[in-house]
């Protein structure tokens, strides 16, 4: 249907992707300003908004032929603008400015490690493999659903210390980790179990701060799916003929 679209439609199609994509500033601005109001239910709100964008403008790309009809604009490269902001910015200043997160005194120490870490970690020129599969290279920075788990559990400030030291470290490690929207073994299933995931967890965090204790064990189950599909590559792979 896509081809038989003018030429001109193709291309304000292809061009959209691109404000849809840059629309992430705004949802990360709308963010920062809850965070200063300590208003964490709208903070969440607008970052849900922001991995929305993130989640769906990759798959728009590739519909509307982004690289085909506007590729004057380099898409990969707004992305990750976007996506250090969302991701690394925000949860920094969370880090800084909600209660209890980390030990008193370190809230900077943590933040400020996240945000030069994460420079380094957008920045490899092979920090997405070019397997067939698609994987991250080192722990790819999923700072912001760090922080909002930390809110959601309120566990020992000591306890999200360490594992925010842990994060950092592996961001340094060349593990890989899945990239679900793109992976190739057990799509359908992956797709399926990501989406209800994330409508489950949506949900949840918008009960914030009333957020059902069931809501956490699906996290969880869902964590160790990822895990296995991430760190035992043969799982799922197709048999050769």
């Amino acid at each position: 249907m896509f081809e038989r679209l003018p030429l001109s439609v193709k291309k304000a199609l292809a061009w959209s992707v691109h404000l849809f994509t840059a629309t992430g500033a705004v949802w990360g601005v709308l963010t920062v300003l809850a965070i200063f109001e300590q208003n964490w239910r709208a903070a969440i709100f607008w970052i849900i908004v922001a991995m929305f964008v993130d989640g769906f403008d990759g798959t728009l790309a590739r519909w509307f032929r982004v690289r085909e009809y506007a590729h004057r604009l380099d898409g990969a490269l707004l992305d990750n603008i976007i996506d250090y902001f969302n991701y690394v910015v925000v949860a920094a200043l969370i880090l800084i400015k909600a209660p209890n997160l980390l030990p008193p005194g370190l809230e900077m120490a943590g933040a400020f490690s996240i945000l030069l870490i994460s420079a380094y970690q957008f920045t490899q020129i092979d920090a997405k493999t070019d397997d067939k599969s698609y994987f991250f290279k080192g722990f790819p920075s999923y700072w912001n659903f760090l922080v909002l788990y930390m809110l959601l559990l309120r566990l020992n400030p000591w306890i999200n210390l360490v594992v925010l030291v842990i994060c950092n470290v592996l961001v340094f490690v060349p593990v890989k980790y899945l990239y679900p929207s793109r992976n190739t073994r057990l799509r359908r299933l992956t797709l399926v179990l990501t989406y209800l995931y994330a409508g489950i967890g949506v949900w949840g965090f918008l009960q914030y701060p009333s957020v059902p204790q069931w809501i956490v064990w699906i996290s969880l189950a869902y964590f160790a799916y990822y895990a296995l599909l991430s760190f035992f590559p043969k799982i799922g792979q197709a048999k050769p003929a």
